[in-house]
């Protein structure tokens, strides 16, 4: 096994990790620091080990008439998974994913002692209803992982796929909505199939729209009966007062912090549109990334890019890169950068 690991370097145009590459509004950043600075009076205690104002934030944020017995949180999206696996995987069980998909899932099953399955996308990397469904009877996993939109393609999934592998899985299914908020505006989140459905799982982080990666806060939402399991897993306070203070502060202020995301997303279908213009195939996106294809030599085609200040990352998909979407001048960089290059299979 390896870490999961990210190209970290300082070049003047990082748009390999899915960041929201824009600074937060410095009238959240003022309030921010002024909770924080409320939270450090008190630094020598615990801090409330059922982040119980933060949970009430996020139930806020999220609406659909969920309470904050039905939220949970963590130092990012990775602990929130790991606390899943850590409750509901195990030695002798079993996590599944349709992959390509997100590469921490298969290290948390692993880490936690249980076993990946790998299922399979069509050549567009969707997946159908029908399929979806099948694959998973026959593995009868105890965790199934539906990553949707899907990293590292971008691709999303409909909520009749979610609703059959549901009905077909004997265990906890976890809709992975880390880029929610990049998906079209009229489309459903699977938040809306929680009632009744007392085994979903349905996962965000605030680390891309919020722009709030450095802090590390994911969450998600549930049957009441699961977040009382992750309580059994976590560590005690895992939550720091510090976190739990700026995070509840970022939350009372999303309208302001969402505002710059209709622009990562016009950044996006910039990319999208440009990259097609030179001869590469991009992939839909509903996240503030692009995965596109046609690249004769991936690697080659990365570090050219590399050494004219742009980093993106190779995913490891034969003949495909991904690129986040940055901002205007970094989305400018990344285009002018690629079209120096005659990189195309």
């Amino acid at each position: 096994m390896t870490p999961y690991g990210a190209p970290q370097a300082p070049l003047p145009v990082a748009l390999n990790v899915n960041e929201n590459t824009h600074p937060v509004p410095q009238e959240v950043a003022d309030d921010i620091l002024d909770a924080v600075a409320l939270a450090l009076r008190d630094v020598n205690r615990y801090p409330d080990r059922e982040f119980t104002a933060l949970r009430e934030g996020f139930a806020d944020y999220l609406g659909h008439g969920l309470s904050r017995e039905q939220l949970w949180a963590a130092n990012g999206s990775n602990e929130v998974l790991q606390h899943v696996l850590q409750a509901f995987g195990g030695p002798g069980r079993t996590a599944f994913g349709f992959a390509p998909t997100y590469s921490m899932y298969p290290l948390l099953t692993r880490a936690t002692g249980a076993s990946w399955i790998a299922g399979t996308r069509g050549h567009d990397y969707t997946v159908s209803a029908d399929d979806a469904a099948e694959q998973v009877a026959a593995a009868r996993p105890d965790v199934v992982f539906l990553c949707a939109p899907n990293n590292p393609t971008g691709t999303p999934m409909s909520l009749d796929v979610i609703e059959a592998v549901y009905d077909a899985a004997p265990g906890i299914v976890v809709v992975d909505e880390a880029y929610w908020e990049f998906a079209p505006r009229d489309e459903r989140s699977a938040l809306t199939l929680l009632p009744d459905r007392e085994r979903l799982v349905v996962s965000r982080t605030m680390s891309k729209a919020f722009a709030f990666a450095g802090a590390r806060v994911g969450y998600l939402a549930a049957d009441p009966a699961v977040i009382d399991a992750l309580r059994l897993v976590r560590l005690p306070y895992h939550l720091s007062a510090l976190t739990q203070a700026a995070a509840t502060a970022a939350l009372t202020h999303a309208p302001v912090m969402l505002r710059m995301v209709d622009e990562i997303i016009a950044q996006r279908d910039r990319i999208g549109a440009t990259v097609a213009a030179l001869g590469y195939q991009p992939h839909e996106s509903w996240t503030n990334f692009v995965l596109f294809g046609g690249v004769a030599e991936p690697a080659v085609t990365w570090q050219e890019l590399y050494d004219r200040g742009v980093l993106i990352r190779d995913v490891g998909i034969p003949h495909h890169l991904r690129v986040t979407a940055g901002t205007e001048e970094e989305t400018t960089a990344f285009l002018d950068a690629l079209a120096s290059i005659d990189s195309r299979s």
